[in-house]
Order: C-alpha cells, then structure tokens, then sequence
C-alpha cells in the first residue's frame, strides 16, 4: 500500500515539473496554433454554433431581425486510476446555448451527466461510486438573475425520464472578506418522483490568492428512504496567472434511512489546475485518497488526471 501510494504521488510531482517546463518553453505566451490545433477548435465550435442557430431560428418571428446565438461547450477526457481500478477513462461534454430571441433568459443545455444526481459538491471531482453515463437535455429559463440572487426552472429529459426543477440561488456579504450563500430546489421526476435538496456555503477571503471555503448539502426525494448528505471543506489557492490549486475533503453519506445514521465516505484531495498551450485548453491532476465504507474503510490511493477544452462562439 505504501508503494502505491509513493508511485502515485511521485507521479504527480513528474507531472507538476512537466507543467513548470511547460510554462518556462512558452515564457508565459501562449504558442502560435499549429493548423490542426486550430482547425479542430474551428470546427468544434462552429459545427456547435450552427446547431445553436438552427434551434434558435424556430422561435423567430418573420421579419424581426437576426440575432445570433452564444455558445458555449466543454469537453473532458480523464483518467483516474486507483489503487483497486486502473481502467477508468471517462470522456465529458456539456453544451449550453443561450437563446437571444428569449431575451437571452433561456438557456439550452446539453450534456452526459445525469440531472437526476445533484448530489455532487460544486467543487468535488473524485467519485466512489461507478457513474453511469446519462444523456440529459434540458431547456432552462432564468426568472431573476441578480448581483445577490438567482432563480431559474429548468425543464428536460434525463437517462430517459423527463424531470423539471426549480432552484434558487441567494448571496449574503457579512463582511468584506466574507460571504454566505443559500441555495434551496425542488424537483420531480417521472420515474423517481418529488425530491428537494438544500446547499449551504461559506466562503472567507483570507488575501487576494487564498481562500476557505465550506460548504453542506443535504438532499432527500421519494425514491430514497432516508436523507443524504456531505460536508466539504477547501482551501482555493490561486498560485499565478496560469496555475491555481485546491485542498479538500470530504465527507459524506445518510441517515433517517433503514440504516439510521452512516458514514459512506472520507475523500482528502490536491487538485493542481493549469492553463498551457493554448488559452482554451487547461490541465488537471488531483492525487487523492480515499476511505468508503464497500471497501471497509480501507485506504484507498488514486490520482485523476483530466484535460479540458472550452469552445465558444456568437
């Protein structure tokens, strides 16, 4: 176990002084697009924005003038081995079109994760559980959108059961270097029925670079019998203008439920994020270790390592 846990670290560090000589190569400036870099970006972002246009296009009224659409897609290739799980190699996208003949209120968005599981921290990225890979496509429509609050519906299909959902979102500032956010939703599906879940976050700006953060949800619907829920505690470093990194941990798991109160999980992670290359493409790595309950608790190493691209166009 010692040794596995060595190697992936010492992996981590190769990668870290692989992204310093990166940086140093580039001297801080991006490198001119080689043409297939550049091509492919091209063809992935317009190949979007023409189906955004041709969606948008139905709900124009003859005669009013053209208004092009926003989009914005993001795609993730990753791999995460573990120390029991070597093979698993996950591909992400998320597309979101935002609609200007709605009076860019409306919002269409694709993607391959599945909206039934909201159980994800906003910042968390390592999963015990196998993810089953759901198509959902959602429309979603922002009632109020404000510097301090935010609420939207949002309407769509997810893994084959049609949901809606409603969400709120509300910011309080009790200092200049503190803030508080609550954000209660609702939500029902066909298959599964009702369901609310509430997320609670607290953030204190120690300078400019650093920040703490700490955030709760909890969440419970009729397919379930008990209450999920999970703690999450993160230090945000911004390093420099290309590198920023996070801390974290994480616990998690249920009570109310048949088995009363349990702890499924300890997740304590470093996530290393860089910009390289190009200003478009970022870099991950994120040893972590973890402690679930399907493996007795015992320690389990792993490292993630993820690359991201962002296309937009309109």
């Amino acid at each position: 176990m010692i040794k596995k846990i060595y190697i992936i670290f010492f992996s981590f560090a190769s990668i870290c002084h692989a992204a310093e000589e990166i940086k140093k190569q580039t001297d801080g400036e991006y490198v001119e697009e080689t043409p297939w870099i550049h091509d492919f970006h091209s063809t992935v972002s317009d190949s979007v924005y023409m189906s955004a246009a041709w969606f948008d296009e139905f709900f124009t009224e003859e005669g009013s003038a053209q208004q092009n659409p926003k989009v914005n897609a993001r795609i993730r290739l990753e791999w995460r081995p573990r120390s029991r799980d070597w093979n698993e190699i996950k591909a992400r996208f998320r597309v979101k079109v935002k609609l200007p003949h709605f009076k860019n209120k409306v919002d269409l968005i694709l993607s391959d994760e599945d909206e039934a599981d909201q159980y994800q921290l906003p910042l968390e990225t390592t999963h015990t559980q196998p993810e089953e890979e759901k198509f959902s496509a959602s429309l979603r429509y922002m009632h109020t959108n404000g510097k301090n609050k935010y609420t939207d519906t949002r309407l769509g299909i997810s893994g084959g059961d049609i949901f809606i959902r409603g969400r709120h979102k509300r910011y309080f500032n009790w200092t200049e270097n503190s803030a508080f956010k609550v954000e209660p939703s609702i939500f029902y599906f066909l298959g599964d029925g009702l369901g609310s879940r509430l997320l609670l976050e607290y953030n204190f700006q120690e300078d400019p670079k650093t920040q703490y953060r700490i955030n709760y949800s909890i969440e419970g619907s009729q397919s379930f019998s008990g209450i999920r829920w999970k703690h999450g505690f993160y230090r945000l470093k911004h390093l420099d203008a290309y590198t920023a990194s996070v801390t974290s941990f994480q616990v998690e798991g249920e009570r109310n439920g048949e088995r009363d109160f349990v702890v499924d999980n300890y997740t304590v992670s470093y996530r290393y994020r860089f910009n390289a290359y190009k200003k478009w493409l970022f870099f991950e790595v994120e040893p972590f270790l973890e402690w679930s309950e399907i493996e007795s608790y015992k320690t389990t190493p792993g490292i993630a390592f993820r690359v991201e691209g962002y296309f937009y166009k309109g």
